[in-house]
């Protein structure tokens, strides 16, 4: 059997945890450069907040009932989901293999060592746990595939109060009664696009698509993965668990900026500050890039088309041999802005992007070189050292800026409680 354990609206919960006066108010977070909603509380659900509105758009409500809202926090949400995640893995033993981290709010688990007849009283244990050790409300569905449990979570979610937010499926009539009750385009893997196909063919519930042939499913839905769907809603594991990729195969970093930036200094402060993130991480993971890419997105011209995606352009440059060294990596990447910006052009969002990863310490020195530019890792590794226990960039390159008022916006950010000493909560 197969469990998702899925964060009850996540950045939400984050800001709740550590504000108690917000419990059963309504809560709503917004997305980079306080954009969109993109996290809303049930409250502010239940009052009419829409999922991926632009904020403005929402004011007269917010105001209207004075819902509380908040920048996006990473710091605070990327720690408290490595504490949902830790909890789910000591529950496992420390047993990787049965805990799939699939989001930051979501991870599936392998519960195949559980008999049946305690399943729900386990997906109990593990909602309490979870709830207690990390203060982090979840829904938990149980099924026999993957696909079933996240068909499961999602009736757990639809009525809390009737539910406790737990739902097993053990028994084919427990099942089909779910297929039945879930449309097409509510499930996981079906796309809109095929979700429109589906329903245009006739089929609208999962009940009615699990009942297809493999070969419709073959020719009409992608070829395998459209088999494996349909073997998933029969309850046949098809999708299987998959081990957490400890080293990436490339580091992307990408923000947008806090406002239209047209000056080259700016996109080059703001590339060289996304590659000393990236460098970082992969030094972290102990390996050496080949390639790096930079790209930037125009703003739209036309006030009617703000909240359309600008023309995204990039190039990438291939290094003379692979390093994690932040300054050369600088050095290339800016060298790509000057081939890519154009004068005159506004630009909303910029990134940068490492490739072509290979372990650090299978790098040739360069014999031709003074014996110090072999050795300065260790001048990184210092720097990172610093900045991780001091924080906020203590250390950085100049060619980073010192103002960056190109930093994207977050007016309405919480305080950093569980990884900033000076943001620690206080407690009189």
């Amino acid at each position: 059997m197969k469990a998702i354990v899925d964060c009850n609206n996540f950045y939400c919960s984050c800001e709740r945890l550590f504000r108690p006066d917000l419990w059963s108010k309504p809560v709503v977070v917004l997305s980079n450069n306080d954009g969109c909603i993109i996290s809303r509380s049930d409250e502010a659900r239940k009052l009419g907040v829409g999922m991926a509105i632009p904020y403005f758009q929402t004011r007269h409500i917010i105001d209207k009932h004075d819902i509380a809202v908040f920048s996006s926090n990473y710091h605070l949400y990327g720690d408290m989901s490595w504490r949902v995640m830790e909890t789910l893995r000591t529950l496992m033993g420390h047993d990787a293999s049965r805990v799939e981290v699939y989001s930051v709010d979501e991870a599936f688990m392998d519960l195949d060592h559980i008999p049946l007849e305690d399943l729900p009283a386990y997906a109990r244990h593990i909602k309490y746990t979870v709830e207690q050790w990390t203060g982090i409300s979840v829904s938990i569905g149980i099924a026999p595939t993957k696909t079933l449990a996240k068909l499961a979570n999602r009736l757990a979610k639809k009525n809390k109060q009737l539910s406790g937010c737990i739902k097993v499926l053990l028994t084919e009539e427990e099942q089909r009664l779910a297929l039945q009750q879930t449309r097409v385009d509510d499930l996981w893997g079906v796309g809109r696009a095929y979700a429109v196909k589906l329903i245009n063919w006739g089929i609208t519930s999962a009940w009615e698509l699990s009942n297809m042939p493999e070969e419709w499913a073959h020719t009409n839905m992608g070829g395998v993965t459209g088999v494996r769907l349909i073997r998933e809603l029969r309850g046949l594991p098809s999708i299987e668990m998959e081990e957490e990729l400890v080293d990436k195969k490339m580091i992307a970093t990408t923000r947008m900026f806090g406002r239209p930036v047209s000056e080259i200094r700016e996109i080059k402060e703001a590339v060289a500050t996304y590659i000393s993130r990236a460098a970082e991480k992969l030094r972290r993971q102990h390996s050496a890039a080949g390639t790096v890419s930079v790209f930037i997105v125009s703003k739209e011209q036309d006030h009617l088309t703000d909240f359309k995606r600008g023309a995204t352009i990039s190039n990438h440059t291939t290094l003379p041999r692979a390093t994690s060294l932040t300054h050369e990596l600088i050095k290339a990447a800016t060298g790509l802005v000057e081939v890519l910006y154009e004068h005159g052009k506004e630009y909303k969002k910029a990134g940068v992007m490492l490739s072509s990863l290979v372990p650090d310490d299978s790098i040739q020195g360069n014999l031709f070189a003074p014996h110090a530019e072999n050795e300065r890792r260790g001048l990184m590794h210092a720097i990172d050292n610093i900045n991780f226990s001091m924080r906020d960039d203590s250390v950085k390159f100049g060619s980073s800026g010192m103002n960056k008022n190109w930093k994207m916006r977050q007016e309405l950010r919480s305080s950093r409680y569980s990884t900033r000493w000076e943001d620690l909560r206080k407690v009189q």
